[in-house]
Formats: structure tokens, C-alpha cells, sequence
């Protein structure tokens, strides 16, 4: 099977989100798609199978399947509608967060993905030895967001990995309003083997719908500031769904020979 290396959120290479996209011909056991995805050691590594008028697709981090990634998906819908149907401008993914559309909007992919619901939780002070600087606000729901005062609070931290995995949620991201876009993040991942995720989709299910309610805005341009970096195109469109969109690179495209 092939297997595309392609970065995610953003315009060019080694910048974004790296994940393997594998474009399968057959299901494939689920312990040798956990293996590859140790082998290839990048935070998501992407399944696609031909599936009616569609695709199924899977992720698997290096250290277990996840029910929804973003930044794959991202990758996964460039290498369907540029690789394996270029003529197509919407792709349809079956996953296990349901039927997830992705569409060509120009240079961009737009995802049409659920929001996260969560509630406001008293901040501790687990959080802030984990963080290093106390957030002025926690959100829980799948995953847990901490908010902070300013951008340079986000950008400066150095987190403690052997706390933050103590912490609630399946992730844990910090957030502020930003300078130059509506707000600025990053991304932990220790309970799924990803110490920082470069540019992390799915996180701003929750993020992007929390700064639509503090700004009053529906359309939110939000920054992660990891080493690599990555912008994400938010809409909320107030039907429990947020479109999150941004721009993909290509790196590589190689053949896996391993046999299952």
C-alpha cells in the first residue's frame, strides 16, 4: 500500500501537523496498523479504505486508536481529492465519530466536525504546577482546555509531562486570546504517547466554540503555537458543528512492504 506523508494547517513543508495517510486495499488487523503507527512515530497515523461512495477512515497515535483527529483528516481528504480522486471536490469519510464530510474551498480543506460540549471547572492547583503558570479558567469535556491570561503565557510554557498525564480529559490544551489571531493554543497528549501535538484539530471543537462565545464571533482565526506552528480556519455555525479548515503540504510518498 502507499503511504503519503503530508503536513496539515499549513502551506508548506516541516511546518503543521505530520501525519501518514495509508491508502489500503483490504482491512488490514488492527494490531499491524497500531504497529505502523509506532514505527512511523508522528502523532496520527491515518487508514483509508474504499467504502461505498466513500472512505472509512481510522487514526492511530503510537499509543492507540482515537476517535477523532483532526490534522489526519486534514491529510486524509488532500490525499483522496489530489491523489485518489482528483477530479472530486468533497470526499466523505465513515469513521467512529460518524460520517465526517471534508470539501475543497481553494487552497483550503474544510472539515464539518461535532462540537465538544463541556462545563466550566473550578481550576486547581494540579493545573498549575502541571502548566507552570495558573490558568485563569478551566473547560472540561472530552478533553481539557485551560485558559490563560495572554499569548506570551502560551508561547513561554514548559510543561511538566509527568503532571499534565495526571490531569482530566483524553488531551490537555492551554489557550489565550491572541495577537494577531482571535486566540493562540497548544496541545498535550501524554496519555496517547504524544508528549506535544504540533497542531491539533479536534482540540478546537472545543476551542474555537468557546472564543465564538467570549468574542460574539462565529468565524474564529486561531494559532498554535507549537516549534512548527499551524493556522486553523474555525466557523461555528451553531447546529452542535464546527468547520475547521486550513491549508496541507505534501513531504512524501512511499510504499509500506511489511506484510500484516
Amino acid at each position: 500500500m502507499k503511504q503519503y506523508i503530508v503536513d496539515a494547517f499549513t502551506d508548506r513543508p516541516f511546518a503543521g501537523n505530520p501525519a501518514a495517510v495509508c491508502v489500503t486495499e483490504a482491512p488490514l488487523p488492527d494490531s499491524f496498523m497500531q504497529k505502523l503507527a509506532v514505527e512511523n512515530n508522528l502523532s496520527e497515523t491515518a487508514f483509508l479504505l474504499r467504502e461505498g461512495d466513500g472512505w472509512r477512515l481510522r487514526w492511530f497515535t503510537p499509543g492507540t486508536e482515537v476517535d477523532l483527529c483532526g490534522h489526519a483528516t486534514l491529510a486524509s481528504s488532500f490525499v483522496v481529492l489530489n491523489h485518489c480522486e482528483p477530479g472530486k471536490d468533497i470526499v466523505t469519510f465513515y469513521t467512529r465519530s460518524g460520517v465526517l464530510a471534508v470539501t475543497r474551498k481553494g487552497e483550503r480543506y474544510e472539515m464539518d466536525f461535532p462540537v465538544f460540549p463541556y462545563r466550566e471547572v473550578p481550576v486547581t492547583d494540579e493545573m498549575e504546577a502541571a502548566f507552570g503558570i495558573r490558568p485563569v479558567k478551566a473547560l472540561l469535556g472530552e478533553e481539557l482546555v485551560c485558559v490563560f491570561a495572554d499569548e506570551a503565557e502560551i508561547r513561554r510554557m514548559t510543561p511538566n509531562q509527568a503532571l499534565i498525564v495526571k490531569l482530566d480529559g483524553r488531551c490537555q490544551h492551554v489557550t489565550a486570546p491572541g495577537t494577531e489571531c482571535d486566540c493562540v493554543s497548544r496541545s498535550f497528549a501524554p496519555k496517547l504517547a504524544i508528549p506535544e501535538d504540533p497542531v491539533c484539530g479536534s482540540a478546537h471543537c472545543q476551542i474555537a466554540p468557546y472564543w465564538a462565545k467570549v468574542t460574539g464571533k462565529t468565524e474564529i482565526c486561531a494559532y498554535q503555537a507549537s516549534k512548527r506552528g499551524g493556522h486553523l480556519y474555525c466557523r461555528v455555525t451553531g447546529n452542535g458543528r464546527v468547520a475547521i479548515s486550513g491549508e496541507a503540504a505534501l513531504v512524501a510518498v512511499s510504499e509500506i512492504v511489511a506484510k500484516p
